[in-house]
């Protein structure tokens, strides 16, 4: 079995969030949704630059596929909590 990186744990716990919070877009306003991205952000102890951040719930607000490696990806930008 192959131990999980750094990154590659960022990236599951974030793809994790954006389901969760997927589950609300169907429903939800904008605010609930940065609402719910901010609430798994914080719970699993993750953080995004406000640029991220909002790409990330302008995409699940758009129903659009989020490429949760890329935004993750930079490691000089955000990082656990």
């Amino acid at each position: 079995m192959t131990e999980m990186n750094q990154d590659d744990a960022r990236i599951e716990a974030l793809h994790r969030v954006v389901e969760r919070v997927n589950a609300w877009q169907e429903t939800a306003t904008e605010g609930t949704i940065e609402d719910e991205l901010d609430k798994g952000l914080r719970e699993a102890g993750l953080t995004l630059t406000d640029e991220r951040r909002e790409l990330l719930a302008e995409q699940i607000s758009a129903g659009r596929e989020v490429d949760v490696a890329a935004i993750a990806g930079a490691s000089d930008e955000g990082g656990p909590a």
